[in-house]
Parts: structure tokens; C-alpha cells; sequence
């Protein structure tokens, strides 16, 4: 089932359960869906699943900055908020690898781009993105890649 698939079955699905914050939430997702496809409309109609994850990725990351925002502020309600958002908002997205999968891709990054030295960083990055770019959190596999290489 595609993702846009499933956003309209889960808000269907949330709205009969009555539950608004997830209604909320998935509204939200929709709504910047809509706006990533205008953004996109004179080179395609539709942005592509991998554009997606991509999006949901941005939405998540930006809603973890303004938890530590309002835990900062003292507006724990906020913070309660924003952390259901991204529950509802990471339940879309692809299961990611944990730090022992993280680690045996790096490592095999590493052998099948040939890298020898930090300075091929971006060969080992652009395998790993090929190859894991759904699964794989390129934020922790940079740090784990400097270390592979130096």
C-alpha cells in the first residue's frame, strides 16, 4: 500500500476512533504532502515515495527541535504535543536499522566504494544513500563513517 494510501485510510480510521490529536496529526501530513506536490508540480504531478519519506523525515527532525525548544522554555504541554506528532509521524515511516546494522552497512560501504581516507567520505555516503536511504539514518551513519575511515 503506498503511503499516500495509507495517510487517507489512517485519518478515516482515527477520525471514526475519534481520536483528534492523531486526526490532527495526519491532517498536518497531508497538508505539507499537498504543498511538497505544488512545489514539485512543473516536473511531476506527484513527488515520489522516497520524496516522501524524505518530507516525514524533515517534519520529524523539526518537531524534535521544538520539544527541546519548549523542555528548554518550561511549556512541557507544548513538548507533550509536539511528541505525540512525531509518534504519529515516525508510525509512517520505514523501520530503522539499529547501531549493529548501521555498523555492518558502513563497513560494507566502505569495501565496495574502496575507500581508504576521510577524503572519500562522500563515495561511502553516496553508497549507503543509495542502498539504505529508507532504512538508515544518514545523521548517525556520518559519524560512524568518519569513524570507519579514520
Amino acid at each position: 500500500m503506498s503511503l499516500r494510501t495509507r495517510f487517507t485510510e489512517e485519518m478515516k480510521a482515527s477520525m471514526i476512533a475519534k481520536d483528534a490529536p492523531r486526526t490532527s496529526a495526519i491532517r498536518m501530513i497531508i497538508a505539507k504532502l499537498k504543498d511538497t506536490d505544488i512545489a514539485a508540480r512543473p516536473a511531476v504531478e506527484q513527488v515520489p515515495e522516497e520524496q516522501i519519506i524524505a518530507m516525514l523525515r524533515s517534519m520529524v527532525k523539526s518537531r524534535r527541535e521544538s520539544v527541546e525548544m519548549y523542555t528548554q522554555g518550561g511549556r512541557q504541554e507544548l513538548a507533550d504535543k509536539e511528541s505525540a506528532e512525531i509518534a504519529v509521524i515516525e508510525s509512517f515511516l520505514p523501520q530503522q536499522m539499529d547501531d549493529a546494522a548501521m555498523q555492518a552497512a558502513v563497513a560494507a560501504a566502505v569495501a565496495e566504494s574502496g575507500a581508504t581516507s576521510i577524503k572519500d567520505m562522500g563515495k561511502v555516503m553516496a553508497v549507503l544513500k543509495g542502498k539504505y536511504a529508507a532504512t538508515l539514518d544518514m545523521a548517525k551513519a556520518g559519524p560512524m563513517v568518519k569513524a570507519a575511515l579514520g
